[in-house]
C-alpha cells in the first residue's frame, strides 16, 4: 500500500512505485474513476510510442474496421 498527501492546492505526488506500475512519465494524463461504493481507480490515458511497435499490418492480419475501432476505445474508457 502506497500513501500519500495532499496539499493545501489539492495536489499530491503519485508515489513511484505506482509510477512504475502503470508506466507513468512527466507530462502523461491519468483519469480517476469513482465507482459507486466510493473506492477510486487510476486509469493512464497516455500511450508510448513504444507500446505502438507491431500494430501496423502484417501480412495475413485481417484490416480492423473503424466501427471495431471506436469500440475499443470506449471499452478502454478513452474519448474520440
Amino acid at each position: 500500500m502506497s500513501i500519500t498527501t495532499i496539499t493545501s492546492k489539492g495536489q499530491t505526488t503519485i508515489p513511484k512505485e505506482i509510477r512504475d506500475k502503470l508506466n507513468l512519465r512527466p507530462g502523461d494524463r491519468i483519469s480517476f474513476i469513482v465507482e459507486a461504493d466510493g473506492r477510486v481507480y487510476i486509469q493512464p490515458l497516455n500511450v508510448h510510442v513504444e507500446e505502438l511497435s507491431g500494430i501496423l499490418h502484417q501480412p495475413g492480419r485481417e484490416p480492423v474496421s473503424i466501427e471495431e475501432m471506436n469500440a475499443a476505445i470506449e471499452q478502454s474508457g478513452g474519448s474520440l
